[in-house]
């Protein structure tokens, strides 16, 4: 989020066919909720072109790029390593040190889809768990981002983009960004 380190999302592995709505939704959740990027395998192009078309419609900063180096990223990141998995820490013991540290340091945000080799945990900072039972890798991203933001993701506001929602009790209304800024003078 603006004036803080960057915050990267970096989704370990992809199975094109199985993965990619999944895929797609790490970035969308990433997006949405704070991050500043994501970072995809190379064979995520689709969830690439979603992503990069969502953020065109309704509005950045948000970058997406792809690497065959995903393992290399994890182990050069210069700042800290957040990994979520159901096996780690639970989210409520550490969210406190891991918002101290990200206040001076960039932090990668590592999701796994598949079976998330030892090396990766053993190279995290922190493996944080979203409970410890099995759920969505998504589901987890979405709590550990709104946890570490104290929900001031909520409020951000979108630069660009050809179009806004407006928040409506019932119904969807979809405008112009000039549309939506005139109706709340």
């Amino acid at each position: 989020m603006q004036g803080e380190p960057e915050l990267c999302v970096l989704r370990l592995g992809h199975r094109p066919g199985r993965d990619d709505r999944m895929t797609t939704h790490v970035g969308l959740t990433a997006r949405a909720l704070g991050a500043d990027r994501v970072l995809f395998p190379d064979n995520a192009s689709q969830s690439v072109e979603t992503v990069r078309d969502i953020t065109e419609r309704f509005g950045g900063p948000f970058e997406v790029e792809q690497s065959d180096a995903q393992r290399a990223t994890i182990r050069n990141w210069e700042g800290l390593v957040v990994h979520l998995t159901m096996y780690g820490e639970r989210i409520q013991d550490v969210e406190d040190d891991i918002r101290a540290v990200h206040a001076e340091e960039p932090m990668l945000v590592v999701v796994g889809g598949e079976k998330v080799p030892f090396e990766v945990y053993d190279h995290a900072d922190w493996n944080v768990g979203v409970t410890n039972q099995p759920h969505s890798e998504v589901a987890g991203l979405a709590v550990f981002l709104d946890r570490l933001h104290d929900g001031r993701e909520l409020d951000r506001e979108w630069e660009g983009g050809d179009r806004r929602v407006v928040p409506t009790e019932t119904g969807k209304q979809v405008v112009d960004p000039e549309e939506f800024e005139g109706d709340e003078e």
